[in-house]
């Protein structure tokens, strides 16, 4: 008898589909040359950023940083198809490998475009702070390498999607919808009442506070 397990807890699932629509609004923001928007939605990406990895310390079991950080030793055997059943829980050693590297390139892309100018009309509120050698290294990162690694990495997030629900029949996306599983075996289930979401509520108004008081104490 299957067990439903809640895997994916409200602050994590909002997170996420709000962190895709915020990726997708930054590069066609780009491409189209609106660049208010585009340093407004970028503000907004940090704040969620900064979320995160709030969330990773004190959100659900599934959605915490220590759920997920595997060895190298465990990562080779997932791969040789020798993983341990947990991994399937919440998000697998190359699902970790992938969110990691997300975070990692995102929070790069919207540092470097802190110190970005296109020497038209934008430029981000550090680059006074900056040298022209390092605004120059940072703009040519975030134009021409940043946003092709990250579009990179959504499609080969997509491929895995895609090819976990062909060759292994699992969806991945239905449990980001409803943050639940359903199990062969009972598991932990992850927090997601209405005092966990108060407090991720409460971490995301901090978030946001500090990217506004950033951007007050860099104004010119």
């Amino acid at each position: 008898m299957p067990h439903l397990v809640r895997i994916w807890d409200l602050p994590t699932r909002l997170f996420h589909w709000l962190l895709a629509l915020g990726v997708i609004a930054l590069v066609t923001t780009a491409q189209l040359g609106y660049m208010e928007w585009h340093f407004r939605l970028g503000y907004a990406v940090l704040a969620l950023l900064i979320f995160r990895l709030l969330w990773g310390l004190f959100g659900g079991r599934w959605s915490r940083f220590t759920a997920f950080i595997y060895s190298p030793a465990s990562l080779w055997r997932y791969l040789r198809g020798q993983g341990d059943p947990s991994h399937s829980l919440g998000h697998s050693p190359t699902g970790a490998l992938s969110v990691f590297a997300l975070l990692f390139f995102l929070l790069a892309q919207i540092g470097t475009g802190l110190f970005s100018d296109d020497e038209i009309a934008a430029s981000g509120p550090l680059t006074r702070l900056a040298s022209s050698d390092f605004v120059s290294l940072a703009s040519w990162y975030h134009r021409e390498v940043g946003k092709r690694v990250l579009i990179v990495l959504v499609i080969l997030h997509v491929i895995a999607i895609l090819y976990y629900l062909w060759r292994k029949r699992q969806n991945l996306v239905r449990p980001m919808l409803t943050g639940d599983k359903e199990l062969a075996q009972p598991a932990p289930a992850s927090r997601d009442d209405a005092r966990s979401r108060l407090v991720a509520a409460v971490l995301l108004l901090l978030s946001a506070a500090g990217v506004t008081l950033f951007l007050w104490l860099t104004a010119p």
